[in-house]
């Protein structure tokens, strides 16, 4: 009979030891992160029959569980996933709202003192110091161009180090999935499938976790306890013990346009999620419209300057000069965005338009054909269609239709029926916009009509009057009111950017705190375990000195 207690208390002193030992790792852990509270599990041992019944025999360790939910977990994941996506678009967003509302920043307090200076010459044509002003203006004015389109170009430069940066870490976290995997299917393997590795679990479901605030992430387990992990419309990031790489590629038409590449495939339409996707929707939804409409200004008042300013005369006397562009645009680059896989090797070149009033800040060719009349051009400003055009049409000089609105493009290779190019002949514009550097002297200004009449302020008028004629966006809108819009596009989407990441904030808080209060470790209660554990050890204890006391006797009692 002692031998039976005695088998009964030690079964019980291992049992709560175990239970000790967990109930001091959950408390050592307490602020590790990932880590999720560990319990043991106590089975009876199997009874036996003496005769006069079935007598207990004891107690065993059935398992070390952790306190899992895969529902919540996957609930923090996503709820992780949106907040850096909205996170990530909300601070870019900040910084290009803050170049361009912000009137030391802006365009429009330089836009306006130009005007002024132009009124001035108007109101006095003769006047040398007023045609000085309105020079200091004009380069003041190009300036600022260059200067907001220097940082939008910094911007583009900090949005592909982000990129690169959470490429990276995705691609170490992949592989410590792959390396994880082989080690819990070795574990498991060992305790045949009941004893689970639950630190290693533990491990993955935080890495998982951390590419969810890159990009959306999604797994399927397996049976061996592996899981296969996949991003964006099921592209396969990590397959057992296999790592694949995501990595950053120039776009064929656009080398500084990265776009995000997996297993040879261009994934960056085929994303959500994470401060990757937040990334990538700022470029494409704010930061290359606001540089494209920073572009169209500038090609804009450009053109519409120098088509006035080179009919007029100067003040130089007869022969008065006429003739000269009051500003230079020089050859802005043409930035062309193709279809995924494209290769029809699309080339454009920046032609100065005849007119702002066609100016789009973009425009969509589209194959529609085979025969000789191929494209159709839409100009995405105003929706107006140029259609059926030739590739002469695209590539002629004017008066042909690309030509007229400021561009040539031109193929090599081959076009597909449904091909679609994205192009943007005023992209850069804003970065090469100058006085012209012919005129030297504020007596070239030409402010007259006539030769004749150098004192006449009628071409000055004219010139004054660009103000607030609205000749662009196809007579719709005047100068102050296009960079008005681009204002407003922008602080309109960081706007909303600003509630939605607070509301995300809210959700993945309220997800953590969901998985916290089924997985963390709660110390209070941890310390009421270790008095339990303690007091059920020593009554073991005291039964092994008992079944010892017994055992004594029984041994005497032969002496």
């Amino acid at each position: 009979m002692s031998m039976g207690i005695l088998g009964t208390a030690l079964s019980g002193l291992t049992a709560f030891q175990r239970s000790l030992e967990t109930t001091s790792n959950n408390i050592a852990n307490a602020n590790t992160d990932g880590y999720s509270r560990q319990r043991v599990e106590l089975a009876t041992r199997p009874e036996q029959f003496n005769g006069a019944g079935y007598m207990g025999n004891g107690v065993e360790v059935a398992n070390i569980t952790r306190s899992y939910d895969q529902f919540i977990t996957n609930q923090v994941r996503t709820s992780a996933a949106t907040f850096n996506d909205v996170n990530s678009f909300y601070k870019l967003s900040a910084q290009i709202d803050n170049i361009t509302a912000d009137n030391a920043t802006g365009l429009a307090p330089a836009l306006k003192s130009f005007f002024n200076a132009v009124d001035d010459v108007s109101n006095d044509p003769t006047s040398i110091a007023a045609r000085q002003v309105m020079l200091t203006q004009a380069e003041s004015l190009t300036q600022q161009f260059n200067t907001m389109n220097e940082r939008f170009g910094n911007l583009r430069t900090q949005v592909n180090n982000n990129l690169a940066s959470a490429v990276d870490e995705v691609n170490g976290y992949a592989k410590s999935i792959a390396e994880l995997n082989v080690k819990i299917v070795a574990d498991i393997g060992r305790s045949t499938g009941k004893q689970l590795p639950n630190q290693l679990l533990d491990q993955r479901d935080q890495l998982l976790t951390k590419i969810a605030e890159k990009v959306d992430v999604s797994y399927v387990a397996q049976s061996d306890g592996s899981i296969n992990v996949f991003i964006g419309k099921g592209q396969s990031l990590v397959l057992g013990n296999y790592a694949a790489e995501l990595s950053l590629q120039g776009d064929a038409l656009n080398a500084d346009q990265k776009q995000l590449v997996l297993n040879g495939q261009d994934i960056s339409n085929q994303i959500s999620g994470g401060s990757i996707y937040g990334n990538l929707r700022f470029r494409d939804q704010v930061l290359d419209p606001a540089q494209q409409q920073l572009g169209l200004l500038a090609t804009g008042i450009a053109t519409e300057f120098n088509n006035i300013h080179r009919n007029g005369y100067d003040l130089s006397g007869p022969p008065s000069a006429t003739g000269v562009d009051f500003f230079d645009l020089g050859t802005p680059s043409v930035q062309v965005k193709g279809p995924p896989g494209n290769n029809a090797g699309a080339v454009a070149s920046f032609v100065a338009p005849t007119s702002a009033t066609t100016l789009g800040a973009s425009y969509k060719l589209e194959v529609i054909s085979t025969g000789p009349d191929v494209f159709t051009l839409t100009n995405l400003s105003d929706n107006s269609v140029y259609t059926p055009l030739s590739a002469s049409d695209l590539s002629d000089p004017a008066p042909a239709v690309a030509a007229a609105n400021g561009f040539n493009i031109s193929f090599s290779g081959t076009l597909t029926i449904g091909n679609s190019f994205t192009i943007s002949p005023n992209f850069n514009a804003a970065a090469n916009i100058k006085l012209n550097s012919a005129i030297t002297n504020p007596k070239q200004i030409a402010a007259a009509s006539a030769a004749d009449l150098p004192g006449d302020n009628s071409n000055a008028l004219k010139l004054a009057e660009l103000e607030t004629k609205t000749g662009m966006l196809g007579g719709r809108a005047s100068f102050t009111q296009v960079y008005g819009q681009l204002v407003a596009d922008v602080g309109s989407q960081t706007h909303a950017a600003s509630v939605s990441r607070d509301a995300q904030d809210t959700l993945l808080k309220q997800a953590t705190s969901a998985k916290e209060n089924i997985s963390g470790v709660n110390l209070d209660e941890e310390a009421a375990n270790l008095i339990k554990f303690q007091n059920s050890y020593q009554a073991a204890a005291k039964a092994v000195s008992v079944a010892n006391a017994m055992f004594d006797t029984l041994i005497g009692a032969f002496r």
